[in-house]
This record gives structure tokens, sequence and C-alpha cells, in this order.
């Protein structure tokens, strides 16, 4: 027999989990509109070549690719140089030509390169859809989960980053957290970094995946991992040691970004400072805090990038970063570009560890009311009552059968259904109903056009 779970990594939302996550998308909608982010949506599946090298090595093999169809299968599985070790595989594999779409980003790029003669200059998106990777499921890991990504195209001011961080600070207060810091660094502190400490420009993705890990590893996983990269041991410890510095700046008390800016004058030019404190200014008091050490593994973020922690919660609740290069790589013009990602399942996972939810929102019932089925010569009268109290702005859920008027109650008590209206021969002959509170076990014989305003009074 087949089994009943979803695929691993995969998720069924029934009915409450659905309201709580279009409650928080709505917030998040809300206010990336309010920053003048227009809608964007993009297919699921992309051509594989669209995808791969992008995301670096360790994002290319969480790409789920989709295996080509009939004749072309065949062709690939009959080659003589087909090779079945998925660590073979590439953007011109012989059985896959479609890949489930890694991420929102890489998708705008195809986008905007495609459209540029359809969009303003200054092009400003907000976009959420799932998104699919074949990723470890751990709490809050998922491998088929939505990203909410905003996302501004055509201008290299920091006034983008600062922007994007206020909508990204204003989402998360508005969710409710008091609680959260949003790291902040930049690729060329990281080459910087990563020369002074002696690290060969050949080996620097190399060591940008290993530090990428510093807050799941820790220092000395990371420091045994840029060896088995064959980072020198002396520029591994230098780099430790810059980042341990970092990190005891970052735990301890003061303006750390003043101090963090100061450690970094003798090693990052000027103007990249320069843009940092743009950043800082721009972005209206959100909790930012300077990370020489945060890295972000993927491969097209070249100046500003960004992440979004909470206590207690390993990993970030969103992350991203300027990409100027992107979008150059499938067109011939180079043309700037930032975005950052909120993690809604990330997000949803601690709000409910935590009971943020609004209770209208965590215990919301499926009607305001349910109208109850007298006898089968009633059916029509109660379905009339129905829609006459749906005119009124009243959620409706009918009971479906005729059935024992307490067993009918007792079905809407179960739902968490507020109210109850019961439409009897006696109700029917004097045009009235009984409205019953289903709380207090109160009820009145009312008139169809006074029920929602006796309902609103209760509320």
């Amino acid at each position: 027999m087949a089994s009943t779970k979803p695929a691993r990594g995969m998720r069924d939302f029934l009915p409450a989990d659905v309201r709580k996550r279009e409650y928080v998308i709505g917030i998040i909608k809300d206010v990336y509109e309010s920053y003048g982010f227009e809608p964007l949506e993009t297919p699921a599946v992309e051509n594989i070549d669209t995808l791969m090298g992008k995301y670096g090595e360790e994002g290319n093999q969480l790409i789920f690719r989709i295996l080509k169809r009939g004749e072309k299968l065949q062709g690939g599985l009959s080659n003589p140089g087909f090779e079945s070790s998925a660590s073979k595989l590439s953007g011109n594999d012989q059985l896959a030509d479609l890949a489930l779409r890694y991420d929102l980003t890489v998708p705008l790029a195809r986008v905007v390169a495609n459209n540029r003669d359809k969009l303003p200059g200054f092009f400003k998106r907000y976009q959420i859809q799932p998104v699919w990777r074949a990723d470890r499921p751990a709490r809050g890991r998922f491998r088929e989960f939505y990203q909410c990504d905003v996302d501004a195209i055509g201008s290299e001011s920091m006034i983008i980053e600062g922007e994007i961080l206020s909508a990204a600070s204003e989402i998360m207060r508005r969710l409710g957290f008091d609680d959260f810091t949003i790291r902040l660094n930049h690729r060329k502190v990281l080459t910087d970094i990563l020369d002074t400490a002696g690290v060969p420009r050949d080996s620097h993705w190399d060591a940008l995946v290993a530090i990428d890990k510093l807050d799941k590893i820790g220092v000395e996983g990371v420091a045994a991992e840029l060896a088995e990269r064959g980072i020198d041991e002396s520029a591994s410890t230098m780099l430790m040691e810059i980042f341990a510095k970092t990190q005891e700046i970052l735990l301890g008390e003061g303006n750390v970004n003043r101090t963090v800016m100061s450690n970094l004058i003798n090693i990052v030019s000027n103007e990249v400072l320069t843009e940092i404190g743009k950043i800082l200014k721009f972005s209206n008091k959100a909790p930012i805090v300077l990370d020489p050490s945060l890295a972000r593994g993927l491969s097209y973020y070249t100046g500003a990038i960004m992440e979004l922690n909470v206590p207690d919660m390993p990993g970030s609740l969103g992350g991203g970063g300027r990409y100027d290069g992107l979008i150059g790589m499938f067109g011939k013009q180079q043309i700037p570009a930032c975005g950052f990602s909120l993690g809604l399942e990330r997000i949803i996972v601690v709000m409910e560890e935590q009971e943020m939810f609004p209770p209208e929102i965590a215990e919301s019932a499926p009607a305001d009311v349910m109208v109850t089925i007298w006898s089968e010569e009633t059916i029509s009268d109660s379905l009339k009552l129905a829609n006459d109290l749906r005119k009124q702005g009243l959620r409706v859920t009918v009971y479906p059968e005729i059935d024992k008027l307490g067993k009918q109650i007792k079905y809407a008590d179960t739902m968490g259904v507020p109210w109850v209206c019961v439409l009897g021969e006696t109700e029917i002959a004097k045009g009235n109903v009984t409205l019953k509170n289903m709380q207090t076990g109160d009820q009145n014989t009312l008139p169809v056009k006074k029920i929602s305003e006796a309902i609103g009074r209760s509320k």
C-alpha cells in the first residue's frame, strides 16, 4: 500500500496552517507595496542551464533536476558516454534539461534580461512563490518552501539597500518580532580580508564556502574545512583570528558598528567603508550589526550582503545582497540589482513556537455562523437564509444533511463556529431565525436583517 505521507521535506497544509501563512504573507505584501514594489510571478520550472552555475558548487548539487521525456531520455540512457553518478551532472546533462527553481533571484534576472524594453529603468518587484532544494530536512528547513523576495533593478545607489533593509525590519516588527538583528557585510570586505590573510585569489571561493558555515560548524569546523580545501594553515589561522576578534566585538557592548569599522580601516578601502556607512545611514534605524565574517554562499553577490537572525534559531530568517553582475549573464547589458528574501517557513516556525499569532488567526473558525437543516421541505429556506447572510458580509456554512438538531449544534461547536442559525418550521412561518451564541448558550429569535447586527454587537 502506498504511503499517505507527503514526500520527505514536503508538507500538507491544513486550514489552520493556511490561515497562518496567509496572515504572514498579507503583512509582507502590504509592507512591500507600501515601498512601491510591484508583484511578479515566474514558472516553477526553468531550463537547467538557466540555473546551473549561479549558486556555487553546493548550490548546483541541491538543484532538483527534471528528467528528459520519451525518446530524448532513452537517447541519453543509451549514450555510450553516459555517467550515472549524480556528481557528474551539469547544465549539459544527458538526462535532464529542466529543473525546479532554486530561488527567485535567478528567474528574476532572466525575466529582466528578456523584458528589458517592457520594464521601467528602475524596476522594483516583490515575488512570493515556492522554491525547491534537494536539501537535508531539519527544523525550519524543507525541500519545498516559500521565499518572499523584494528586489530593485537598475540603480547602484545605496538608497536601495537602505530601503530594502527598512522594509524587512518593518515586516518583522509588524509580525511581532522585537528581538532580531540584520547582519551586514560586503563581498569586497571579504575579498580584502582574504587577501590580507594570504589566501590566493583562485582559492577565494573555496574559502568563502567554508566561512559561510561559521555559525553552523564553529571555528574548529571551518578551520578543518579550509584545510580540506587546500587553504594554507597560516592563512587559515589568520582568518580565524580576524573573525574571532569580530565575534568578540559583536558579543561586547558599546557601538559595535563603529568598532568594526575602525578595525577594518587598515584592511578595507575607503570606498567600501563609505558604501557601508551610507547603508547604515539610509536604513531608517534598522537593527543592523556589521559582521565581516558573514559570507553567504551564493556566488552571484558582488557588493553588500545581509542576513536576518533571531535568537535561538540556527541559520537565518532571511538574507540577500547586491548582485550587479547576474543579469548580464543572460544578456549583453550589465544591470545593477539588489534584493532581500524572507524565509516564510522559518518565520512561521518561530512564530508558532513563541505563540506570536493573534488569537483571531490561531483560533480562527471556518465560518461566522452555521445554518441548520430542519427537514427535506426546508432545505431551500436554509440555503436562501445562508445566501441572505452572506450578502450581509458574514461567512456562512450550511450543515449538509438532515439530522438531529443536537448533532448539528455539536458539529458547529467542534468546528469552533461561534453562532448557529436555527431555521425550523415555526421560524419560517413567522419570518424569523433563532440565533444561538455557542459561547454563552444564549439564543434569541430575530428577523434575518438583524442577524449580522446582533453578531457584530457581540464581537
